[in-house]
């Protein structure tokens, strides 16, 4: 075994033991947490070293980079993380597995519009501004909500589910609160008469995904606690 992939190996096992003590902590049924790997600051060689380990849901921030990756491992499962201008959804529908930012209902239509003309169904997350950080992207949840019957009109997507990112640097308290009113914000949204289930929270990152597993989260999206000590 490579050093690489030792290193990950440990990163990797420690990380899955924590997130299986969280899930323990919270009302998520077993097997209810998805890893997500996020890869866009390391090299294809430990890509590759994850998929070796049996993590094949990756995901990445810039439309570029994650066409050109998919291109190279057309087996894995590609989640786009990070924003999505219009002018890339026809090219990014066809390689991706879940979209986590779809922040503008002009953007949900587009998807939606393209998705129509492929004949694809993709599938995509809501990205909420719960924090109400100036800096951060995504739905206000109020708009969100006055929005909702309109984004209910889109029928050639999956709507999945919401993702939203915690402030950076928060306390365990502020970070809880936030994860606990993006799962309020994501039941209150379904239990609309013509809404469909949306199963996925995608929140927490690795300085913080303990605490989002507990509040539900069913994706978290994990970088630097992964690629730790490997030298990348």
């Amino acid at each position: 075994m490579s050093t690489l992939l030792a290193r990950l190996k440990a990163n990797l096992d420690s990380v899955q033991q924590r997130m299986e003590a969280a899930r323990g902590r919270s009302s998520l049924a077993a097997d209810a947490v998805q890893l997500l790997a996020v890869t866009k600051y390391v090299p294809l060689e430990a890509v590759e070293a994850l998929a070796e380990l049996g993590i094949t849901h990756v995901g990445e921030s810039r439309p570029q980079q994650l066409l050109e990756r998919a291109a190279w491992r057309p087996d894995l499962h590609w989640h786009l993380i990070g924003h999505l201008q219009r002018n890339k959804v026809r090219a990014v529908l066809p390689q991706i597995e879940l979209i986590h930012s779809v922040d503008s209902v002009r953007l949900l239509k587009r998807i939606d519009e393209i998705a129509a003309e492929l004949a694809l169904r993709p599938r995509v997350l809501l990205e909420v501004n719960v924090s109400g950080e100036t800096v951060k992207d995504g739905f206000e949840p109020g708009s969100l909500r006055e929005a909702w019957p309109e984004i209910l009109q889109c029928q050639h997507l999956e709507l999945a589910g919401c993702m939203t990112m915690a402030p950076h640097h928060a306390s365990a308290e502020n970070l809880r609160a936030v994860f606990r009113n993006l799962r309020a914000l994501r039941d209150e949204l379904q239990s609309h008469p013509a809404s469909p289930p949306l199963p996925e929270l995608s929140m927490g990152m690795s300085d913080d995904f303990e605490v989002a597993i507990e509040e539900g989260a069913t994706i978290v999206r994990l970088g630097s606690v992964l690629f730790e000590n490997c030298d990348l």
